[in-house]
């Protein structure tokens, strides 16, 4: 009896490279992405070389870009690749009409509404129930990039038009729009073939700097190069960077092909495992392939910024030696990744520009609880999965334990190499293993394996963090308390101390 077809090799998209699919056994989808991927970084030496600012002027630079990548999101999904265009055009509308004090609020809702639904419709409807994430190929990865820029854009503008200079931090003045893009600008910024099927996100003001060829200029002004004592920088272009990351695209594709199957996932839930290894053969296992995992989001997110540095974007100005940097949207930093030894520190390398959309759209805005609802918006942003829902709630109660940990126990490991050196070590095998249990259930996606992973584990982490945070509150509360006492007993030979004096003492 032949057997069905495999249902990976379904696809909206086009069917050109099915054979090649059939040939090496990759999804159809994720064929036309790596395909699409490749020609757009051939693409994008073309245009940096040929489609000069000074050559063919903002205007063409921008339908050219716009119009290689409509085509790329038509050829990957076909009329599914609808959902995008009606998303961009549904906030362009909203951009135009709606008031600068409420711009922010309307788009932000407009799109990951429109997201929402179309995860829901996409796992749910669609894939039939199948698990399977849409990183690679898939129509949510440009969905979410595209909710990421629309929301951050309103928020720019509300930043620029609707609220006063002194409200604004440091970095919201930077990042402030002044005026609402045309439909070009706004279409070019949401579907460039650069950055349509996997980003990274990046600021409008330095997208469309780099369109109309002031960015290199903007970003060696902003570092005052000339007062560093750098008379002639080296060449600008990005040959170097590309390659480098090209590099490591290639050793991610072969360790992902190589590593990565021999050590899947769902075998840290698999019935005869879990009742017959011990529980440190449990934890090593978890840790290899959790690892093994990574390489996949490498090999996207090196290979999407390479994409970028060969059309020229990216540029971030000069390190202290005075050499080109070519990190401005860079997604990673797999060696602070990899040697973390705090959670913060693998948090802010791991997809690094969706960090920063957190931060300027949840974090920097929440009025209480900012930890937690910066979260929960990650989860929603991520899909409607329960292992994303119990990946980031555990990630909240994690992010909380460690921080209140490091407060309290850090200084005493500072006075030698030795003690500082030991204490390196367990955090940095702590905050691995923590990430292990943290993003297995984000691998895992459904509900009934992950609670199986969580009893196979016992629950540790869950309750380390559950006896942790009551006992670190408790000292914190006493430490706060003794600040208290001795703050009066300093103001109690003073009849009136003064009340903001006494509340900076304390």
């Amino acid at each position: 009896m032949a057997e069905p077809p495999s249902i990976p090799f379904r696809t909206t998209g086009s069917r050109l490279f099915h054979p090649l699919s059939v040939r090496f056994n990759v999804p159809l989808d994720q064929v036309n992405f790596a395909v699409c991927q490749l020609f757009a970084l051939f693409t994008a030496f073309w245009f940096r070389l040929y489609l000069t600012p000074s050559r063919a002027g903002a205007i063409v630079r921008h339908l050219v870009v716009t119009m290689i990548g409509i085509y790329f999101a038509i050829f990957c999904f076909g009329w599914y690749s609808l959902h995008i265009f009606i998303e961009v055009t549904l906030c362009y509308c909203i951009m135009i009409t709606a008031n600068v004090s409420n711009i922010h609020r309307y788009s932000f809702v407009a799109a990951m509404g429109y997201l929402t639904l179309c995860q829901i419709s996409r796992v749910y409807i669609f894939n039939y129930g199948l698990l399977a994430t849409d990183f690679s190929g898939g129509l949510l990865c440009p969905l979410m990039i595209a909710t990421q820029k629309i929301t951050s854009l309103a928020f720019q503008i509300h930043d620029g038009l609707g609220r006063k200079d002194e409200e604004l931090t440091t970095e919201q003045r930077r990042l402030a729009v002044s005026a609402r893009p045309t439909l070009l600008e706004y279409c070019s910024y949401h579907l460039n073939f650069l950055g349509i099927l996997a980003g990274p996100t990046s600021s409008y003001k330095d997208y469309i700097a780099f369109i109309e060829g002031n960015h290199i200029d903007m970003k060696l002004i902003e570092e005052h190069w000339k007062q560093k004592g750098i008379k002639k920088f080296p060449d600008l272009s990005p040959l170097r960077a590309v390659a480098n990351k090209m590099l490591i695209t290639f050793v991610c594709l072969v360790w992902f092909t190589v590593i990565t199957k021999n050590f899947p996932i769902s075998y840290n839930v698999d019935a005869k495992f879990t009742n017959e290894a011990s529980f440190f053969r449990k934890l090593c296992y978890l840790f290899i392939s959790v690892h093994a995992s990574r390489p996949k989001y490498y090999f996207a997110w090196t290979l999407a910024d390479a994409i970028n540095n060969a059309g020229g974007f990216g540029f971030n100005g000069l390190d202290e030696n005075g050499n080109l940097r070519w990190d401005l949207i860079s997604n990673l930093n797999i060696w602070n990744i990899e040697t973390a030894t705090s959670f913060k520190m693998c948090l802010d390398s791991w997809n690094i520009q969706t960090g920063a959309w957190l931060k300027s759209v949840c974090y920097d805005r929440a009025p209480y609880f900012p930890t937690a609802l910066t979260f929960i918006l990650s989860a929603l942003w991520h899909g409607v999965y329960p292992g994303y829902y119990f990946t980031f709630t555990t990630a909240i109660l994690i992010t909380l334990a460690a921080r209140a940990m490091r407060s309290s126990f850090r200084h005493y490991f500072l006075s030698s190499k030795t003690m500082k050196l030991g204490y390196d070590f367990v955090t940095w095998a702590s905050t691995q293993l923590a990430l292990c249990y943290i993003v297995t259930p984000f691998l895992l996606l459904a509900t009934e394996p992950t609670i199986k992973f969580y009893k196979s584990m016992y629950f540790h982490f869950h309750i380390l963090c559950a006896f942790a945070l009551p006992i670190l509150a408790f000292q914190r509360q006493k430490s706060v308390t003794q600040i208290d006492l001795a703050a009066l007993r300093t103001n109690s030979y003073n009849p009136a101390p003064n009340h903001q004096q006494l509340k900076k003492e304390q």
